[in-house]
């Protein structure tokens, strides 16, 4: 009998730890573990465009800001009508309108990064989609400003497949997404990543990651006959994120400028994890307006994962696009966007809408800029004035999950 791989040891090691952690009842996680990883997904080098990731660094101010676009939905441009919309809304409603949004917001807020995270085009009404990609991120394109994509569930239900849509969108301009992480010779999905994000040029910190994100398919739905609804994070995504994790936190506890502690993470993927059901009323800022959390049907775990890890601070998805809330559980902030594309499904007279979030770094003595020192997020509306709401601390050294004021 051949000797198992070390992908498949690795792969067994983390399942037994999900069992060890009561996540999964054990008929699902010996499913999840004889699922077979999917070969096609070998990873084949990085974009052409990472050398653009490698520039991504907080600005003179010391800060750095995201701005995150959940579920674009996009089509064909002016004659995909808009969904649930108000009676006075609908003519002349179309995709053009989640452009102008997107324009909107990079004028008013000067993000330094722009994060798609999944259902960036509805591939089912989409004629062509790689036109409909070009579409939807042409706003970003056309700004010059970089930014990352996830996939979500129906990206590649029109004319590219799933592999497909991640290959055109790491071709794009200014792009720093990634087919999938060429140390890893076997991954499930398309699209697993991280970004570093360095100090202040010229600073003590211009060298160093002072801002971990990691990005990650967190599929379409389930391939097991016996677990239904929708895709979740396997245990191959969950080793190269475990041993990313652990590298860039080695790396920034050494010189030049060795820390104490690790760096702040920020995860984005596109379907909610089942802890996102864990919060009620009282214990999340923002709005909970779907009638349950769409996670997958069972638990993969992953969760447990990025709290052992220990660096990551919050959570972004997108996927229930009635729910734009932030609510905090073991030490992470797990946050929805809230929809934003006006052909996905939303809610007439209520705003389409962004999330913006800013790490600021600490300032020194002798007026160097030093570590991370808060994560802040707040919502806004497309409305006439972009109204700011929901103002919060995600994290900072001596508190988290605080209103600001």
């Amino acid at each position: 009998m051949s000797q198992p791989s070390s992908v498949n040891i690795n792969r067994m090691k983390l399942c037994v730890s999900l069992l060890f952690h009561g996540f999964v009842v054990a008929t699902a996680v010996l499913l999840l573990c004889f699922v077979p990883i999917n070969v096609s997904a070998v990873a084949r080098g990085r974009s052409p465009q990472l050398q653009l990731s490698q520039r991504l660094r907080f600005d003179q101010n010391g800060e750095f800001k995201i701005l995150q676009v959940a579920d674009m939905h996009f089509a064909d441009g002016k004659t995909t009508p808009c969904l649930n919309v108000l009676p006075s809304q609908v003519h002349g409603c179309s995709d053009l309108n989640t452009s102008s949004f997107i324009q909107r917001m990079i004028q008013a807020e000067k993000p330094n990064l722009i994060v798609f995270t999944g259902d960036n085009i509805f591939g089912f009404d989409a004629t062509d989609s790689a036109k409909s990609l070009n579409a939807a991120f042409a706003p970003a394109i056309a700004a010059r400003i970089p930014w990352a994509a996830v996939l979500g569930n129906h990206d590649q239900q029109g004319t590219l497949s799933r592999e497909g849509v991640m290959k055109h969108i790491v071709g794009l301009k200014h792009t720093v997404s990634q087919f999938n992480p060429s140390e890893a010779h076997i991954i499930d999905g398309f699209g697993n990543y991280n970004v570093e994000v360095g100090g202040v040029e010229g600073s003590g910190f211009a060298n160093k990651s002072v801002l971990n994100l990691y990005f990650l398919d967190s599929g379409d739905y389930s391939t097991v006959p016996d677990i239904p609804g929708y895709g979740w994070i396997k245990p191959s995504q969950q080793f190269w994120f475990q041993r990313t994790s652990a590298k860039l936190q080695r790396a920034y506890i050494r010189p030049p400028k060795a820390q104490k502690s690790s760096a702040p993470g920020l995860v984005y993927f596109h379907i909610p994890l089942p802890e996102f059901a864990s919060f009620n009323s009282s214990n999340y800022i923002g709005e909970r307006k779907e009638q349950g959390i769409s996670s997958a049907s069972i638990n993969s775990g992953f969760f447990t994962t990025m709290v052992e890890a220990g660096d990551v601070k919050a959570v972004f998805t997108g996927h229930d696009h009635l729910n734009d809330f932030c609510g905090q559980l073991t030490g992470i902030q797990l946050c929805y966007a809230g929809g934003f594309g006006y052909h996905a499904y939303g809610k007439a007279g209520w705003s389409r809408r962004a999330r913006v979030v800013v790490a600021s770094l600490e300032k020194m003595e002798k007026g160097d800029w030093g570590a991370v020192k808060s994560i802040k997020t707040w919502k806004r509306l497309d409305d006439q004035y972009l109204t700011a709401i929901d103002g919060q601390v995600l994290w900072s050294k001596n508190s988290a999950g605080k209103i600001r004021n």
